[in-house]
């Protein structure tokens, strides 16, 4: 399924919050793919946001982290929230 232009920036605004929160937690993209049961082929695809992800590994990734959801979905999640 190809995906809009919307789609395809909050795929890449995903990849770049877990890049930062990667990077924050001080993990390789081969440690955090340990952490969260995940090829680390398939980080490098997500940080890029070239790859669609069900939720259940946006949990993986979460829990592997150590982040809060804001902090993996970013604005969009506050914004509709609140």
């Amino acid at each position: 399924m190809l995906l809009d232009a919307k789609q395809a920036n909050q795929l890449k605004r995903f990849g770049a919050n877990v890049r930062r929160e990667r990077v924050r937690a001080e993990l390789t993209q081969e440690k955090l793919g340990e952490r969260a049961d995940l090829n680390p082929r398939t980080i490098q695809k997500i940080e890029a946001g070239r790859l669609n992800i069900l939720l259940t590994t946006i949990y993986r990734l979460q829990s592997a982290l150590g982040c809060t959801w804001q902090q993996l979905l970013g604005r969009e999640l506050k914004r509709k929230a609140g």
